[in-house]
């Protein structure tokens, strides 16, 4: 068996950890938040006091942090990666972070006989649970067929995207569409709703028509329980939305309705819904038309 690391062990990371434990694989464990590592390693795997301590015990090595200063941070940080991670070591990034930044990661990495692919994935806690998320990886195609049996541990839909960069593009390119489809489904239920159209009914009406939606199905049932328990949370599709604008201004792509959708996000933030789910973020414009979407179905 391969000797693994994690580092970040939050909704997404913990469990894909986990799967990786119970492939029989030995795993060195970090996490930013304390406990986390101690709590996992008592069902399998290692904690450690720092990423560097994780390189030093791992041939693989896969992070899942929020956002591109973390990721930069656990990598080539004072205590990072780079400073016990042999020559020969592959690390996968398998968090949502810039495509420019994290290309210029791998190149520091290179520098020092150090493998690199960006590998972000999707299917929020769900499918980390489950097993079932999507990976896209970015990097070298001999470095993707390396890593691809421990992505299987966690994963069942891998997609090779190309060179550096492109598994995070792809990403973005997936998320764009869900934070603003998004902002469509919250328009949507708030205005028929306060129009006097039954939720349940509108649902209804759209899982039988061209709107079908996945993520609405999934969601509206949610709202109308107001149960916005958090499986991916409204600030850190606000910050893939922010990475989206960022990559379409370095390839001169316009991007109107991704950036209103992400100012929309910004203000549920704003009124504190930052950590709830996605879901959640109905609740701006429900305050500010003086409208619940929930169902009035009796239990």
């Amino acid at each position: 068996m391969a000797k693994l690391g994690f580092l970040g062990l939050g909704i997404m990371g913990g469990p894909m950890a986990k799967h990786l434990i119970d492939a029989g694989h030995p795993v060195a464990l970090w996490s930013f938040s304390a406990g986390k590592a101690e709590r996992l390693a008592a069902q399998g795997g290692t904690a450690c006091n720092t990423p560097a301590q994780v390189a030093s015990q791992s041939d693989c090595i896969f992070l899942c942090v929020g956002n591109t200063a973390m990721a930069r941070e656990v990598i080539l940080g004072d205590n990072g990666l780079l400073k016990q991670a042999k020559p020969g070591t592959i690390i996968a990034d398998c968090s949502t972070v810039s495509p420019s930044e994290s290309r210029a990661i791998g190149a520091e990495l290179a520098k020092h006989g150090i493998e690199f692919i960006d590998a972000p994935c999707s299917g929020s806690k769900a499918g980390a649970e489950g097993g079932k998320l999507t990976f896209m990886v970015g990097g070298k195609k001999e470095t993707f067929e390396k890593v691809v049996p421990y992505l299987n541990a966690m994963g069942t839909l891998i997609y090779y995207c190309g060179k550096a960069g492109m598994g995070l593009h792809a990403k973005l390119s997936q998320n764009l569409i869900l934070g603003n489809l998004l902002q469509a489904f919250n328009e949507s239920l708030v205005l028929a709703t306060k129009a006097g159209v039954d939720p349940e009914v509108m649902l209804d009406i759209l899982n039988n028509s061209a709107a079908r939606s996945g993520l609405v199905a999934l969601k509206a049932p949610l709202v109308f329980k107001g149960d916005f328990t958090t499986n991916f949370s409204v600030k850190w599709l606000e910050k893939d939305m922010n990475l989206m604008l960022e990559s379409a201004a370095e390839l001169n792509v316009p991007a109107p309705l991704t950036a209103l959708s992400r100012q929309m996000l910004r203000a549920a933030i704003a009124q504190g819904y930052g950590e709830d789910d996605i879901c959640g973020s109905i609740r701006l414009l429900e305050g500010l038309t003086g409208t619940k979407v929930r169902s009035t179905a009796k239990p």
